[in-house]
């Protein structure tokens, strides 16, 4: 069995590798630059082949590395196993982890005694600032991955909490435009067909939430053939994803006819008690926010008589009134739940942006306060150009007339 999982994860890790060709030529300039040379770096991100990537790109740059899941079901056991068998690698994770297990493996990766930390969902940094308060103190910055840890840093930046400089790899336009768009899009949908093999088309589809991981997911399922409405807050979003040819209502009201209902919010009771109420017999529930609160399982099993798994990553309710409901992956990120995660050249980006970060904190951290910053514009450019260029697509330039032009508010023809 062991073997098997060891030939799976190097495959994984080899096809990942293969693909992922933009991270290829930032391992050769970080390489020959020694920027992460004898650096600890501490990581808590969704292990599977494209983060063992990362991972081994760090590593062969010259830096310590030691890895841990940000998610109890997110890791793929056959690239941690791969992944032990590298020289120099330490990984903490499994996939179905205890809460227990979950924060004893994060704090494995912080006895390193990180210099850089890599997190996703912000729980690494978290114990930076609570329990673990002394190992910030060495701490050269962090980067975060997602939008929902961002979002808590931001809150804590903005409260004078912060102990040490943030770079917001999630806020990139290489990341954003692509990863949450294109990647989580597709990846939801690979996660929820894998868990279901229901059919998609022909079907009510919500999406709770039209960020930028809403709108790939609402323009995949409809690409697929489904009838997608829309539940916002946001009432500039709510227009935008009318204007994008979505149906949009309140989640009350959708939630009466849905097959499906995606949550993708980076909010709490998305699904709640009111709307199990009134949910429609047979409608399938599945979460892409990065923590597991958007669908509210105390409410699932306060309102049930009976619970059942069904089939893998599938639990069926069954409400009061007779009702079936069905609950993907615990609630749990469906896409690497019962999905690989996002596709590799998506990736690919995003973790090119990752070490070039990384690096930028090392050369940069005497120069940072205690706050949450941006990708550097040549960061998030230097990439693009990168992937450009593999493309083998080229752009225009603007000539020195046409940047003075738009650089003189005289001008005005």
């Amino acid at each position: 069995m062991a073997k098997d999982l060891l030939d799976k994860g190097s495959k994984r890790l080899g096809w990942a590798k293969t693909h992922m060709k933009v991270l290829a030529e930032v391992r050769e300039e970080l390489t020959a630059k020694k920027t992460l040379s004898g650096i600890n770096i501490g990581m808590a991100v969704h292990v599977e082949a494209k983060t063992g990537m990362l991972a081994l790109t760090l590593r062969d740059c010259g830096a310590n590395v030691s890895l841990a899941s940000c998610n109890p079901l997110s890791t793929d056991d056959s690239v941690v196993t791969a992944l032990r068998e590298q020289e120099g690698m330490d990984v903490h994770a499994k996939k179905g982890e205890s809460d227990e297990e979950y924060y004893s493996n994060l704090n494995n990766v912080l006895d390193i005694k990180p210099d850089v930390v890599i997190d996703d969902g912000a729980d690494l940094i978290s114990l930076l600032h609570t329990k673990r308060k002394s190992e910030s103190e060495r701490l050269m910055g962090a980067s975060e991955e997602t939008t929902t840890g961002v979002n808590r840093l931001r809150i804590m930046a903005d409260k004078g909490l912060l102990k040490f400089p943030i770079v917001a790899v999630n806020d990139a336009r290489m990341k954003y435009l692509f990863d949450n768009r294109y990647g989580t899009g597709q990846s939801t949908m690979d996660g929820i067909m894998s868990a279901t093999n229901i059919l998609i088309a022909g079907k009510n589809f919500v999406v709770g939430g039209y960020g930028w991981c809403g709108r790939g997911i609402a323009m995949r399922a409809q690409g697929m053939g489904a009838d997608v409405t829309v539940a916002e807050v946001d009432p500039v979003r709510a227009i935008e994803a009318r204007l994008d040819g979505f149906k949009v209502a309140p989640m009350m009201e959708a939630v009466r006819s849905a097959d499906f209902v995606v949550t993708v919010t980076s909010c709490k009771d998305v699904v709640a008690k009111e709307h199990l109420k009134v949910i429609k017999d047979g409608c399938i529930l599945a979460n892409a926010g990065h923590f597991d609160v958007e669908i509210s399982r105390r409410d699932l099993d306060s309102l049930s008589k009976k619970k059942r798994q069904v089939r893998e990553f599938v639990d069926e309710y069954v409400m009061e009134d007779g009702k079936k409901v069905y609950l993907l992956g615990e609630g749990r990120l469906i896409n690497l739940v019962s999905g690989q995660g996002h596709p590799v050249e998506i990736m690919d980006l995003s973790f090119s942006l990752q070490a070039l970060c990384a690096a930028y904190i090392v050369e940069e951290h005497k120069n940072l306060a205690n706050e949450v910053y941006n990708v550097p514009k040549e960061i998030d450019e230097k990439v693009a150009r990168m992937k450009l260029k593999l493309m083998g697509l080229g752009i225009d330039e603007l000539s020195k007339e046409q940047m003075d032009y738009m650089s003189d508010w005289e001008e005005g023809t």
